[in-house]
């Protein structure tokens, strides 16, 4: 299931049809689980960060690109 796409933006949590793209940035973590649109709880660190969803668990850990 890893390989099927998101549902919902990860930078707003609209439907992926009803999001214009432009609310996530690149080095910023997701905010919104891409399965149910819920509001993430993320942990940021200077190396990297994670993220979980309180029904989905785990989105992470996600590293910054070099």
């Amino acid at each position: 299931m890893a390989d099927a796409p998101s549902r919902h933006c990860t930078g707003c949590g609209l439907t992926s049809g009803a999001c214009a793209g432009a609310c996530g940035r690149d080095l910023d973590p997701p905010r919104f689980c891409p399965e149910c649109g819920r509001r993430l709880t993320v942990y940021v660190t200077p190396a990297h960060f994670t993220a979980a969803c309180r029904d989905h668990g785990e989105v992470g850990p996600f590293s910054p690109p070099a």
